[in-house]
């Protein structure tokens, strides 16, 4: 049963708000005032937008790409995603198949055909939106939108020409991120030149490099990364830190790299990055270690800046109304999504919290839902994140190191995939389920975070993002019936570990 006083219990108010839905005004005519106008067409932006029509507001929503789905489905989330599942099938095909019998020859990759692929992709996806925009009656302006006054949008149109204000009760802030740069160093990014590359230029490599640097050892840099040492490339990874993946457990971390440098990505820890330059169409990066020592210098064919990523507030108009803004462009908001400017909201990336496209929708839809007047709500204890290479890490609630930082009492419990039977069968049993309950008190046994490594984790960890939802213990969980022989069975005896013993371990 779950903790009916834990603070997971505040989503109940979704629920009970949907009783008292009020009946919106529809059908203004063209110049009158909207309900809403969103500003950006991203993973946040376009489902405020969606949400609000079918609460029956007048809503426009605005998009300087010309595409919708902003970074995620245009040239982040998505196209990514099309190229780690291409390359890994590839890479299967080439090197995994042995357990199984399965030997091939001739194994090839036909970039071009790849590259088309990830391309039919998005236009798919983002044309589906658009059809999901008249569904709802949502006015979709292809522009650039700046807050020039409350409740007043300048629509700078993307062909160019005079500005199309739009009145509006309310505005929401949804312009998403753009790539950071490298802290201190001299880093210039060029696309076109195809040798000093963000994430966007890296989904578009037009041949494998031989040699791949990467700067940052977080998830952007790990997933691409991962992408192109399955085609064939050398990939170094080039990390200021002493670990990978800052954020991330630290035992899963450890675990993770040593699973990558198993399949051949190499790691440079420790190292300040100074320069990243195009030297005659090859990349030269020059870099001092932290500690102390002497320069070092790295050639490749491709440099990958991937450090981050910082609010994308440029053009906004941010300082004709006077919105507040925080460290790196953030947009300061309050616990309801309000800036400082009465009638004016932000979510997804361009505010706190990570800069996931899930929780930026989970934002745009309480938004929503609030200027309703309904109980839009977000719980950010239940925010799942996904590293999508292979095998994939999943993790939602707190890590080992955020519970002693925070001195809460806890307990740990573990599974491998090595004593899971379908993974076994499957030869594919890298990785673990790993649990942290509450010890002790009114919320013993209460489930505080879970992380997993698993070729499948990414679709795992949704049961455990359900369980925090409702405030569940480790025992709800560990006493569930789990369909056998499955990967989810481990999930269940890690839930099994925190609070007494596995059966198979």
């Amino acid at each position: 049963r779950p903790f009916a006083d834990s603070p997971h219990s505040a989503m109940l108010g979704r629920s009970l708000a949907r009783a008292v839905r009020p009946r919106l005004s529809r059908g203004l005519a063209t110049g009158e005032t909207y309900d809403m106008v969103v500003i950006g067409g991203g993973p946040g932006g376009y489902p405020t937008a969606i949400k609000a029509g079918q609460l029956g507001m007048k809503v426009a929503c605005i998009e300087m790409r010309g595409r919708l789905g902003g970074t995620c489905l245009n040239v982040g989330c998505i196209p990514s995603k099309a190229l780690l599942h291409s390359s890994h099938l590839y890479e299967e095909a080439a090197k995994g198949w042995g357990p199984h019998g399965i030997s091939a020859d001739n194994v090839k990759m036909d970039l071009d055909k790849l590259m088309k692929h990830k391309a039919k992709t998005v236009t798919g996806l983002t044309g589906g939106i658009e059809g999901l925009f008249k569904k709802y009656k949502v006015d979709y302006f292809k522009g650039k939108g700046e807050i020039t006054a409350p409740g007043s949008v300048a629509m700078h149109p993307m062909e160019g020409g005079p500005a199309q204000t739009l009145s509006t009760k309310n505005i929401v802030i949804a312009t998403g991120s753009v790539p950071a740069g490298v802290p201190g160093a001299t880093v210039t990014v060029d696309n076109d030149a195809k040798v000093i590359v963000d994430s966007t230029g890296c989904l578009d490599l037009e041949k494998i490099p031989e040699k791949l640097i990467v700067i940052g050892a977080g998830v952007i840099g790990l997933e691409m990364g991962s992408v192109w040492r399955r085609l064939g490339t050398e990939v170094t990874v080039v990390e200021y830190l002493d670990r990978i993946t800052p954020g991330i457990d630290d035992e899963i971390a450890k675990k993770f790299k040593q699973i990558l440098e198993k399949q051949g990505m190499k790691f440079k820890m420790g190292y300040a990055v100074k320069s990243a330059t195009n030297e005659g169409g090859k990349g030269k990066l020059v870099m001092d270690p932290v500690g102390g020592g002497a320069t070092e210098t790295l050639e490749a064919d491709v440099i990958l800046s991937a450090t981050g990523r910082v609010p994308y507030t440029e053009g906004l108009g941010a300082e004709n109304v006077g919105v507040k803004l925080g460290a790196r462009g953030m947009v300061e908001i309050d616990d309801h999504f309000a800036t400082n400017v009465p009638g004016i909201y932000a979510i997804g990336d361009a505010v706190r919290g990570a800069m996931l496209a899930h929780k930026a929708e989970e934002e745009g839809i309480a938004i929503a839902e609030q200027l309703a007047g309904l109980g839009g709500h977000v719980n950010y204890d239940a925010i799942p994140g996904v590293i999508y290479t292979h095998p994939e890490v999943a993790s939602v609630g707190k890590t080992e190191e955020q519970l002693k930082g925070e001195g809460v009492a806890y307990k740990v419990g573990t599974f491998p995939f090595m004593a899971n039977s379908r993974a076994r069968a499957m030869a594919d049993a890298d990785g673990l389920v790993k649990f942290l309950i509450q010890d002790g008190g009114a919320h013993d046994g209460m489930v505080l975070g879970i992380h997993i490594i698993a070729s499948n984790a990414g679709e795992m960890i949704a049961e455990g993002v359900l369980a925090m939802e409702y405030g569940a213990s480790a025992e709800d969980i560990g006493r569930t019936c789990h369909a056998h022989p499955t990967m989810s069975e481990a999930f269940k005896e890690a839930a099994m570990s925190a609070y007494g013993k596995p059966i198979h371990f």
